[in-house]
Formats: C-alpha cells, structure tokens, sequence
C-alpha cells in the first residue's frame, strides 16, 4: 500500500474510532475544564461549513459556576429539579449553547453574488440553513470534546428558549439548536449497553434501542419501492 493509502485508512480508522466512542453522558463530575481546552475546541468546531460561507454561528459558554446555576435555575423549578432523575448532570462545569443567526445568512444572500438565488429574506429558505450549520457546529463540539477525553450530553431548551436567551443576554432572532453539557465522566457514567450510544448508571429507555444496520439505511441509487 502507497503512502497516501496508508494515511487515508489511518485517517478513516482514527473517524471511526472516534464516532464509535461518540456517547451520552449524565454524570458528571465537578472537576473544572480548562479554558484552553474549550477553546481548543470551538476553535476546531467553527471551521464546519457553512451556507455561502455566513459563518453565523454562535457559542454561548457558561463556564463560571454561578453561570451555570443560572441556567439550571432558568429551566427547571426547584421541585423538577429535585426529582430529576439523573442529577450528576448538574455537575457538569461546562454548559454550551449553539446559535444560529438567521441575518447572517439573509446578508450574506444578498451580496451580489448571491441575489440571484432569491434568500436575502428568511422566508425564502426552504431548509434554515442557520440551523443545519449550527446543528454541524455542535456534532464538531461533541466530537471534540468526546476526543479529548470528555463527556458531553446535547439536549433541547425546548420551552426555555426564550427564557434562556432574556437571562445571558442572547438576541431575540438567534435560533438554537440546543446546549451541551461537558465534563469529565463521572465514575458511575457506565456504558449501558455495548450496542448503545447511552453512557449513565441509570440509563434511559431510549438506550435500549438496538441501532439500524447500515443496509436498512443506504438506499444506492434510488429509494426502494415500497
């Protein structure tokens, strides 16, 4: 096998290596993150594509622990919160929050050499490219973080969009795809299952899931008749 062969499987073992590690974590432990580190990784995660190359994405990071209370506080009452099933997520240190900007795409379409395509308003895109690009961004900060050793958890803020953004400041038209927690394992974040992308002492229905073969997934040259 050639040099450029040998790097290219090396390459591809190295990604499929990694996204077989890639897992939810709930527990988490306190231990702090080192800023480097973070930024080490957002530093990697804003190089995903994105539409015309807008660039519209957003990071908020709480990372102060006071920060991150806050958040807590914001989306669950005192009550939810204390029956939540998986508290060791609440010592997760590191809290982030991917954004899309809608108007950084709506500009960007309306350079001159992007008029012609008809998405200078946010109702001419039939898929908001501002969340699929976001929805990349935080697979690259999952996938970063999982590669240096950390745990993540993505989840939605859902109802608490809004809430959320009032709280740290976030302008109104910013969408999000949702917010990651990060730390290190704790030491009862247990892989459930061998099968299974679910990583918790307690782990979840959805953990239970058996995943699709590849087979059932790719459909080669046109979509099966029915």
């Amino acid at each position: 096998m050639g040099a450029v062969g040998a790097t290219r499987e090396t390459a591809l073992s190295e990604f499929g290596r990694l996204m077989r590690r890639r897992k939810m974590t709930r527990e988490f432990r306190s231990e702090r993150i080192a800023p480097d580190l973070i930024t080490e990784i957002l530093d990697a995660a804003r190089r995903v594509p994105t539409a015309g190359n807008s660039q519209g994405l957003e990071f908020l990071v709480l990372d102060e622990p006071d920060a991150v209370e806050r958040y807590w506080s914001t989306t669950f009452s005192e009550s939810g919160r204390a029956s939540f099933r998986w508290q060791g997520l609440f010592d997760a240190p590191v809290l982030i929050s991917v954004y899309g900007d809608p108007d950084a795409y709506t500009d960007r379409y309306s350079e001159p050499d992007k008029t012609h395509a008809g998405l200078s308003s946010a109702d001419g895109w039939t898929t908001p490219y501002w969340l699929v690009d976001a929805s990349m961004a935080a697979l690259a900060v999952q996938l970063g973080a999982i590669d240096a050793g950390l745990g993540v958890l993505l989840f939605g803020q859902f109802d608490h969009a809004g809430s959320v953004a009032k709280e740290f400041g976030v302008p109104e038209h910013m969408v999000t795809t949702g917010t990651i927690a990060l730390g290190w394992p704790a030491e009862s974040a247990t892989r459930a299952d061998p099968g299974s992308a679910e990583t918790t002492a307690q782990p979840g229905l959805s953990s239970s899931r058996p995943r699709r073969n590849l087979e059932s997934m790719v459909h080669k040259n046109r979509w099966p008749v029915a």
